[in-house]
């Protein structure tokens, strides 16, 4: 998987979080790596993310700790997410992690969560929405969504893989620790490759 030499130094990410609660540990230290890489980073999180208390985050702590990280206050309303489209503001939109709700969602053109609101708001000024997915239906009712957005000029995927194909024959994860990678090459306009892997194996 070849890695680009671009500098993030200086770009803005808007790093925005939906309701696959169990994806969180995986997806926090990639938000870290931008921080410290000297990106400004803009967190967005849909509204299971802001209001629902889980067995592996508290909202509220959830919420302090990305604003401690990030130095930046939370996006959580539709209304301060439509800014970003004509402010420009961000350089590119990470979702991360990604759920089916919000990959059909996408797909169809529905803005009804702030993470969405982003999303349409950096496609209209022609700039990189990278996609980390986790749904339990990648590979089910989703996977007509997942091959739509595939071919969608300026959505970029994470690549990805089967996360237990014996016990969750449908479910697809992406390889989180290639987030930076991805939004690398996604700056570039390309598609980190390959984007189809082995994830890995559960027995």
């Amino acid at each position: 998987m070849g890695v680009s030499s671009l500098e993030l130094e200086g770009k803005t990410v808007g790093f925005a979080i939906t309701g696959s609660h169990c994806t969180y540990d995986a997806v926090f230290p990639e938000l870290v790596h931008f921080v410290e890489k000297g990106c400004r980073v803009v967190p967005i999180v849909s509204g299971t993310v802001s209001s629902t208390d889980t067995r592996f985050w508290e909202a509220s702590s959830w919420l302090a700790k990305i604003e401690e990280t990030t130095g930046t206050k939370v996006i959580d309303r539709i209304v301060d997410a439509e800014p970003l489209g004509p402010s420009k503001a961000l350089d590119v939109l990470v979702i991360a992690p990604c759920t089916g709700n919000t990959l059909s969602r996408l797909a169809n053109a529905i803005t009804d969560s702030p993470v969405l609101m982003a999303a349409k708001a950096t496609l209209r000024n022609d700039r990189p929405v990278v996609v980390a997915i986790s749904t339990n239906d990648g590979l089910g009712l989703n996977m007509v969504n997942l091959a739509r957005l595939m071919t969608t000029k300026n959505i970029f995927f994470v690549p990805f893989g089967q996360d237990d194909p014996d016990r969750k024959i449908n479910s697809l994860v992406a390889r989180m620790d290639l987030l930076v990678p991805t939004v690398e090459a996604a700056l570039e306009k390309r598609q980190l490759q390959p984007v189809l892997i082995e994830r890995f194996r559960y027995h």
